[in-house]
């Protein structure tokens, strides 16, 4: 790459991992992530504790970025890209803990008002969305992109990088936040969500029929369908649930994609976009990733579904969005505050 290329410096700092990554010219060089393995004790993400340990993991995360960087360019062994290259700092703005995202926001804007270079604030969930442009496979604008995660679960309809409308979303619970609540009435240790997509594999996703709430529109509901779980597993004679626990996993993995894909696909018919993405942590869950490619093929979309590491929290999407926003000149000032809200 040229010494003119566009290189910016991303933080990711939303919630429990800390993740640093470098793009040059809108190719990803670096995408360095520490998790945070203190929350699991506590069966959730301890807020404190993760702003704490975003404050240990920052720097050694942010040189790991840019020694990764320098290997993607060829650099000799050991060597960083050199902090005199980079042409912006980019960093999750919002929504998040509000903790975590001071530590990444107050981090940014030290480094740019070191550097004098511009800030870019990222909204976390335009990044999920945007993870799908990071591979050579991309899809063509306009494109629907079902985006689901712990604390959030929505369908997006993106025009260009910077034009997305949000077409549905959860009125109440994420889809993510069903899983690991259900994992959690399962005894299932933390995070359960994954354990869900393991034990689901061996059980019969038609076992247990669990409620399916009835939204109108686009719009997602979850919280009926963790208390219909509930109030079945409570009716049940002890050892049942060690007896079962790939079925339930299987039947609860069942009911919540099903609710997913067939608000997708009602979007996709009264949109008429046939260039369909999943993004977001959920969509790392095997179940949904192949009910997803099974469903394109039956309605005949083009289907795009991001590599592993840019499923989940990563600072990779946070730099490809802080991309085409450098190129319309989006930045913010220093006074620029993170917000917990979700608000486009």
């Amino acid at each position: 790459m040229l010494a003119d290329s566009l290189f910016i410096l991303a933080i990711e700092s939303s919630c429990d991992e800390t993740s640093a990554a470098v793009v040059g010219d809108g190719k990803v060089l670096s995408n360095e992530i520490a998790t945070q393995a203190v929350h699991a004790q506590y069966g959730g993400v301890v807020p404190e504790l993760a702003s704490r340990a975003h404050m240990q993991n920052m720097v050694p995360v942010v040189d790991a970025a840019l020694l990764r960087a320098g290997q993607s360019m060829g650099m000799p062994a050991g060597e960083k890209l050199p902090l005199d290259r980079l042409k912006a700092i980019a960093f999750t703005q919002a929504p998040g803990l509000i903790g975590a995202l001071l530590v990444g926001a107050q981090f940014a804007k030290s480094l740019a008002l070191a550097l004098n270079l511009p800030l870019i604030g990222v909204h976390h969930m335009q990044a999920h969305v945007l993870a799908n442009l990071i591979p050579e496979h991309q899809p063509r604008f306009p494109f629907l992109c079902l985006t689901v995660s712990g604390g959030h679960t929505q369908i997006i309809l993106a025009r260009s990088p910077l034009d997305l409308e949000v077409l549905g979303e959860t009125i109440d619970d994420a889809a993510g936040e069903a899983f690991d609540k259900s994992a959690k009435l399962l005894g299932l240790p933390y995070p359960g969500g994954p354990l869900v997509d393991q034990y689901a594999q061996w059980g019969d996703p038609q076992a247990f029929v669990f409620a399916e709430p009835q939204v109108p529109g686009l719009d997602f509901s979850f919280s009926g369908l963790k208390t219909s779980i509930l109030y079945f597993l409570q009716k049940q004679e002890p050892g049942f649930i060690a007896q079962h626990l790939p079925d339930l996993c299987a039947s609860i993995q069942h009911r919540i994609v099903n609710i997913l894909l067939q608000k997708l696909k009602k979007a996709a018919r009264q949109t008429g976009v046939k260039q369909i993405c999943l993004a977001g942590g959920v969509s790392a869950n095997s179940g949904l990733r192949q009910g997803f490619e099974a469903l394109g093929k039956k309605e005949g979309w083009q289907t795009f579904l991001p590599d592993f590491q840019y499923c989940t929290d990563n600072a990779a999407m946070i730099a490809m969005t802080a991309h085409y926003k450098y190129l319309a000149k989006d930045f913010v000032g220093l006074d620029a505050q993170p917000s917990a809200r979700a608000v486009w």
